[in-house]
């Protein structure tokens, strides 16, 4: 039985103590949080999960096995570093940190304890996203042109973390999962209309070899809620919409390009493929619960999570990346340069 705290009990904290008391070999026996409101909340709905405000004390009582940490993005490296000196397992929500350098320590720590560092990036995890990279592998769509993802809503407002940490690593962590791939180079702009430099706003554009694409619209703007991922490759089309009941159509439509060179002025004509489409079955189920659950599996069999430590650098590099050039007019950055200083 692996014995699990929840750290952070704010919005996300609370799903995290329900599903991670649902799951089969794990039992939630801690929670902490600064709010004593926060603490009777959780205390009251599970019984005998002992409360504590203080983090370190909760490392130093000998009641947990493995630390879930849901709590401000700038808190996560040190929580998660003397998680981790602890000999604890660690689960961090997205992003795993505000740097790609305190990523890599983590990484190393998790290492250097022989622990598993798990990072919560959920649609990783959801049934939709695993059928779409399933379609994308099969070779249905063709070559794949490019993603784009709008993430948008009236709200919640941050006031921590812009809209770029906050919204974009939830569409980052997908297209380098569906695309398998780093992106090279990554531009970003946006604007801060309610907080002097928290950006509201977000154009997050990534490019990939193979002249592929990445493009990411995010903001807390919005007058309507949008979570939608469209793939485009040269055969077919895809679209998954998170607020559908059917989550994913795929659309037999395209352009095809002429033939070439002939001397016949019609053989230049760009072809417009207008086919049928369809919604595939998924077998659908919770993310987070199936996010918790995989966690506790790695911790059990020893195994390496697909939401890793690594995983959860290459998604704070395209972050990382994306806030300079936000700060830099728009200016592309070379995370290829980047990763070659980083590791040299």
């Amino acid at each position: 039985m692996i014995r699990v705290g929840i750290v952070g009990l704010g919005y996300w904290g609370p799903n995290l103590v329900r599903c991670f008391s649902d799951i089969e070999g794990a039992k939630v026996t801690a929670v902490c949080d600064q709010s004593r409101d926060n603490l009777c909340r959780i205390t009251d709905h599970f019984r005998g999960v002992t409360p504590f405000e203080s983090f370190q004390e909760m490392l130093d009582r000998d009641v947990i096995d493995a630390v879930v940490i849901a709590t401000p993005t700038a808190t996560h490296f040190q929580l998660a570093s003397d998680a981790l000196k602890h000999g604890l397992h660690v689960f961090v929500e997205k992003p795993l940190a505000k740097t790609s350098e305190e990523c890599r320590k983590l990484i190393d720590l998790a290492e250097q304890h022989h622990r598993t560092l798990f990072v919560g990036h959920v649609f990783l995890h959801s049934a939709p996203v695993m059928k779409l990279r399933e379609i994308i592998a099969s070779g249905e769509l063709g070559n794949i042109n490019y993603i784009s993802s709008r993430r948008l809503n009236l709200g919640p407002v941050r006031t921590d973390v812009s809209a770029l940490y906050d919204l974009a690593p939830h569409d980052i962590s997908m297209m380098l999962y569906l695309l398998d791939q780093q992106p090279e180079t990554v531009t970003c702009s946006g604007f801060d209309r309610l907080n002097p430099g928290i950006h509201d706003v977000c154009n997050v554009s990534m490019k990939f070899a193979g002249n592929r694409m990445g493009m990411i619209h995010v903001s807390w703007l919005d007058p309507r809620k949008e979570r939608v991922l469209t793939v485009v490759g040269d055969k077919k089309m895809a679209i998954y919409d998170d607020l559908e009941q059917e989550k994913i159509k795929i659309f037999d439509k395209g352009i095809d390009a002429p033939p070439p060179a002939s001397g016949d002025f019609a053989d230049f004509q760009m072809s417009y493929r207008y086919g049928g489409s369809y919604s595939p079955f998924v077998q659908e189920r919770e993310p987070l619960k199936a996010e918790c659950a995989d966690f506790i599996r790695c911790i059990v069999d020893d195994d390496v999570p697909l939401t890793d430590g690594v995983n959860g650098l290459q998604v704070v590099e395209v972050l990382e990346a994306a806030h300079h050039s936000l700060h830099q007019g728009g200016q592309p950055v070379d995370l290829v340069a980047a990763r070659s200083i980083a590791t040299s």
